[in-house]
């Protein structure tokens, strides 16, 4: 069993790693022990449908400080993550993805960054992202423009979810009222000291990656919908170009008709009716991300359901259902239906 306070808590959200969970293993480990002080490794299995649960439970039985938590369906990352943060217990948490594109080998340096400057923050910053695609590139610079734009320039460029939290930064997580909230927006707005660690990017060890196009568009609609009203301003301001053009087709409909010039205008008209259309739906469109996000905290369904921990400890997120015993489970785990 993992240490009850330990220093460090390494979160690492996956969903179907089975290919790279022993090159993880391995290198993470390594990464770990030099470090010479207690530490956790809390799996979050967000209910992956290939052998990912069996390799973690072998995994545990030669690796002592690796805590498996499995959600009951998949959640997505950002859940399976949040999942993860609220639950670990170390006095400083990292997260990091599974695919090993975000080097284990320098937590030891996000560490002592955070000591030495007393920071609650550290951002791992990818300073090259050659491994990745011209369009991949393309697409995240454009995302982290949008995102400083709206946001403030607090958010750093080319960080994604592998930083370093102190316990201070994990509370104040914990006391938020969003159920999905997107961290990379959220953490840099919370405003506590941070600072960078740059690294190489490299390419994913093995495995697919699980952030195809379609979700990233829907990460950067959710990043928009959720930390800013700019959108629905942009369609205020859509419906008044809608109002000047139509009022400058009713003056050009009277001059002509002054001017004795009246013809069939069909083209025209077709124009407008295409036009206003188009604005209407769009704006139509953004009301409903709105109302949608306010019918889902309506709702207040968790984003996740703890299927089992295999190190519970005191660590209940909040709001969360009454532990039961499972029937039968392959590690003596607790079931919870946790809520944040």
């Amino acid at each position: 069993m993992a240490q009850q306070d330990p220093a460090l808590s390494v979160v690492v959200p996956m969903y179907n790693e089975e290919s790279v969970l022993p090159l993880l293993a391995e290198r993470l480990r390594a990464a770990l022990d030099g470090l010479t002080e207690p530490y956790e490794v809390v799996a979050v299995d967000d209910g992956s449908t290939d052998a990912t649960a069996a390799g973690l439970s072998g995994l545990r039985q030669r690796w002592p400080e690796l805590r498996v938590i499995r959600l009951r369906r998949n959640g997505g990352h950002q859940a399976a993550l949040i999942a993860g943060l609220l639950r670990a217990r170390g006095r400083y948490v990292v997260s990091i993805d599974a695919d090993l594109q975000d080097p284990p080998e320098i937590i030891s340096e996000m560490l002592a960054l955070a000591r030495a400057e007393n920071l609650d923050i550290v951002y791992g910053v990818r300073g090259d992202r050659s491994s990745d695609t011209a369009f991949k590139r393309l697409t995240a610079a454009a995302y982290y423009r949008l995102m400083r734009q709206l946001v403030g320039k607090q958010v750093p460029a080319q960080a994604g979810d592998f930083r370093l939290l102190s316990r201070a930064a994990i509370e104040a997580l914990r006391d938020l009222p969003e159920r999905s909230p997107v961290l990379r927006l959220v953490v840099p707005w919370l405003g506590f000291p941070s600072g960078e660690v740059r690294f190489l990017r490299a390419e994913r060890a093995a495995g697919r990656t699980k952030y195809p196009l379609s979700r990233m568009l829907a990460l950067a609609a959710e990043s928009v919908t959720s930390f800013s009203a700019a959108p629905l301003r942009v369609a205020t301001w859509l419906g008044l170009a809608g109002v000047a053009v139509c009022g400058l087709l009713v003056i050009s409909v009277i001059v002509a008709f002054a001017s004795g010039r009246t013809v069939t205008g069909w083209p025209s008209i077709l124009v407008a009716v295409l036009f206003l259309g188009a604005v209407q739906l769009l704006c139509l469109g953004l009301l409903g991300e709105y109302v949608a996000r306010i019918y889902t905290a309506v709702q207040a369904r968790p984003a996740y359901f703890i299927a089992s921990d295999s190190d519970p400890g005191d660590t209940a997120d909040p709001g969360g259902a009454p532990e039961q015993r499972p029937a039968a489970d392959d590690d003596p785990a607790v079931l919870a239906d946790s809520r944040r």
